[in-house]
């Protein structure tokens, strides 16, 4: 594996994986973020350059100190050759197989390849998989075979407003993690929190405080320019919050340039629909991730 070094290279890497969205697009988001100051200090591996078949985002090694964090011990992949991403992936060089760790992506192919190589290195991987969804904007600025967005339902997507004297449009503040873990469904334990930590301290967050100056529901972003840990606390659910927020959140950050996409549970019909109704656009291919522990 060939490790990308310097702006330029990582500058010609994010316009090259424009060329495969959507399919690229946990790496593309990844990359993007690299460019902008690389926050989360990662690495990006290929098999060869230019002309690469397999993409590979990991931190640096002086991040992943703890065995146990499939938080931080993250990879993301892309790839256009399944048997060469076999052969790269079987490396220690690219992954610490002696870690538990997570593999994202959104080519669902992918699965035989981390199952083949998890059971080979006597570990078990268990795949999440849920629908993908981009946000118009994007999909016009950087596909190259733009989705069909002149279809989508009238109405611009805008939200219903909301009693902006009770409720106040603000950002998240570190010590609102725990409120935040405690709602993620990937989360609830002490490395979850610090990864929301991390996201917290280091990239745009949006949240709406109540009438006692708590947030009431809240979006953030990851390391790979994802919108996740989307929540709202109980006793204000049901009131289109969540729609607001997300809308004011895309709309904020798509000036900036940001690819904006997102993952919704195959059986969450609400957050479904309420994709459907800002004109989130459902891609064909899938959100994918793969929990993998030692056996």
């Amino acid at each position: 594996m060939f490790q990308l070094q310097g702006p330029q290279m990582l500058q010609m890497l994010e316009k090259s994986l424009r060329k495969f969205l959507p399919e690229s697009i946990k790496v593309y988001g990844t990359v993007f973020h690299m460019n902008q100051g690389n926050p989360f200090k990662l690495k990006a591996l290929v098999d060869k350059w230019p002309d690469f078949n397999t993409v590979v985002v990991r931190p640096q090694e002086q991040e992943m100190v703890d065995d146990f964090d499939h938080y931080t011990n993250t990879y993301q992949l892309y790839s256009k050759d399944l048997k060469n991403c076999q052969e790269l992936l079987g490396s220690s060089e690219v992954i610490n197989w002696k870690q538990h760790l997570q593999i994202q992506s959104s080519q669902s192919s992918l699965n035989e390849v981390i199952q083949n190589l998890t059971a080979t290195k006597s570990f078990k991987a268990e795949q999440t998989q849920c629908f993908l969804y981009v946000m118009p904007d994007t999909v016009k600025r950087l596909f190259p075979s733009p989705v069909d967005v002149e279809n989508l339902p009238p109405g611009g997507g805008k939200p219903k407003a909301i009693n902006q004297e009770m409720l106040k449009l603000s950002s998240l503040d570190v010590t609102h993690a725990a409120l935040v873990n405690k709602f993620w469904h990937f989360g609830g334990n002490e490395r979850s929190q610090r990864f929301i930590e991390r996201c917290i301290q280091t990239f745009p967050t949006f949240c709406l405080l109540g009438p006692e100056g708590t947030p009431v529901c809240w979006d953030l972003m990851d390391q790979t320019g994802e919108l996740r840990m989307a929540g709202t606390v109980p006793e204000y659910r049901k009131r289109g919050l969540i729609s607001y927020l997300i809308y004011c959140q895309t709309q904020a950050l798509s000036k900036l340039g940001f690819p904006m996409y997102s993952h919704t549970d195959k059986n969450n019909k609400i957050m479904q629909k309420m994709s459907h109704n800002l004109h989130h656009i459902r891609m064909p291919c899938t959100w994918n991730q793969w929990h993998c522990e030692p056996l």
